[in-house]
């Protein structure tokens, strides 16, 4: 009897395991967030960079997930990334929606977020979001940082007060000796008695 409790024992949590990873796999694959509603349509979105982007990411509205990012292609005219977006069809969009490219914390996913805009027409089935973001890659900002730092370090900014002490001490121009009327006048007298050489 103690036996077979023990095997239930074992069997509960062998399947509580499998199921922890089941659960790790889907949040991986970015797979946990669909739903069992498979009314969707598509759109697609030009990007110049999407850094880390990859497929089955997460689309989202106000935080909020409203589809993920069906695939990714790249645009051998324009040399841009196409992203197709798979949409929920409960949430509708404005068509001059913006999309931009954005980080899920510090060093979190990357997933797309959609910025509705003021028009009364709804994206449809095939439409195009025009307004598009980049992601911002780090090593870019890093790069450009160093470089103007680097730009700083070596503007003349110092140059005068250089300029000045290296200057030759005969460079500079000696006090003008002035005259003073004392020096010009005539000799002074001799006292009484005395005869002058």
């Amino acid at each position: 009897m103690n036996s077979k409790r023990t095997d239930l024992a074992v069997g509960f949590f062998v399947l509580a395991g499998f199921a922890a990873l089941l659960f790790l796999a889907l949040k991986a694959g970015n797979l946990a967030a669909l739903t069992l509603n498979r009314h969707t349509y598509t759109v697609t979105a030009k990007f110049d960079n999407i850094g880390g982007l990859k497929a089955r990411a997460s689309v989202r509205g106000a935080g909020v997930v409203v589809g993920r990012v069906e695939r990714i292609d790249f645009d051998n005219k324009a040399y841009q990334a196409v992203a197709t977006l798979e949409l929920n069809d409960r949430f509708h969009f404005p068509k001059d929606t913006s999309a931009k490219i954005l980080t899920s914390g510090l060093l979190g996913e990357q997933y797309i977020g959609l910025d509705p805009g003021g028009d009364p027409d709804m994206l449809k089935a095939g439409d195009r979001i025009e307004s598009t973001q980049s992601a911002v890659v780090l090593e870019n900002l890093i790069g450009q940082f160093l470089f103007s730092k680097a730009a700083d370090s070596s503007s003349p900014s110092g140059s005068a007060p250089a300029a000045q002490a290296s200057a030759p001490a005969g460079a500079l121009a000696p006090p003008s000796l002035a005259l003073t009327p004392s020096s010009t006048s005539k000799p002074a007298a001799t006292p009484a008695g005395k005869v002058s050489p």
